[in-house]
């Protein structure tokens, strides 16, 4: 494969995912978060989303500093379930006043 063929692919991978977790965002502001009613704040400069609850699991998505997003209450090995298959660390997740995050 030449340069051009992979800067490509990178590139629409790369517009798949901000339009996958553009898409999670919306549901949820839609709904008000998950059925748990759990919100959280990002406290970490840039927070990375992965797709297990293991420091070395794959990074499906990241978050800036002050981003709010629905979480659930699920708390396993230190991170906190974002929705499947999408876990952050919980270290640096501040649930939201008045929301039910357990």
């Amino acid at each position: 494969m030449n340069k051009r063929v992979v800067i490509i692919i990178a590139v629409l991978a790369g517009i798949g995912l901000i339009y996958v977790m553009g898409t999670d965002r919306r549901a949820a502001s839609q709904s008000g978060g998950t059925a748990t009613g759990c919100r959280v704040t990002v406290t970490a400069d840039v927070l990375n989303v992965r797709a297990a609850p293991d420091p070395n699991s794959q990074i499906v998505g990241k978050f800036n500093h002050n981003a709010e997003t629905a979480a659930e209450t699920q708390v396993q090995n230190g991170f906190r379930k974002l929705a499947d298959n999408k876990w952050a660390s919980a270290e640096f997740l501040q649930p939201v006043q008045g929301t039910n995050c357990g």
